[in-house]
């Protein structure tokens, strides 16, 4: 008996798809490595940055571990011992979730918003250098419209069909 459950028909990509998954993965390798490069040369990882950031835009500069978690894609496992290491480096702080007693809130601290101020200005001529300012801005609006439909739920029928 087969644990792998039934047989499906795989859909080979065709040469136009196989080129365009291929240019995809091409450009979205080349400009994280490059705006990743760009903070590490000022002392921060990609996930130090968006953390960073994000807390700055949240009232109180506090989020949840959760929800940040949430919005990082992670898991909470691996953004509390990411979380862990920031706090040493005395970029954010972490307290009790008064409405979670497991939860913690992370706290944006000085330290680390003066940390954010410092490499934004750098990070925002990287975000240029490696992506905004080598395009028209008809192809950033084709990025814009592309993430748009991939962030849709897709429906039943078409995941089945294969269609978009």
């Amino acid at each position: 008996m087969s644990t792998r459950g039934p047989a499906r028909t795989v859909r080979w990509l065709n040469p136009d798809e196989e080129r365009a998954w291929r240019a995809f993965l091409r450009v979205t390798v080349a400009v994280q490595a490059g705006t990743a490069r760009d903070l590490a040369a000022i002392g921060l990882s990609e996930p130090d940055y968006e953390v960073l950031s994000t807390l700055s835009e949240r009232p109180g500069h506090t989020s949840t571990l959760g929800e940040q978690a949430d919005k990082m894609g992670w898991s909470r496992s691996r953004l509390s011992r990411h979380a862990t290491r920031m706090e040493g480096r005395g970029l954010l702080r972490r307290t009790p979730d008064p409405t979670d007693g497991r939860g913690c809130l992370l706290v944006l601290t000085a330290q680390g918003l003066d940390a954010l101020k410092n490499a934004a200005p750098a990070h925002v001529e990287s975000v240029r250098r490696h992506l905004i300012d080598r395009l028209a801005p008809e192809d950033l609006a084709a990025i814009e419209q592309i993430a748009r439909r991939l962030e849709e739920p897709k429906p039943a029928a078409a995941s089945d069909a294969g269609s978009p």
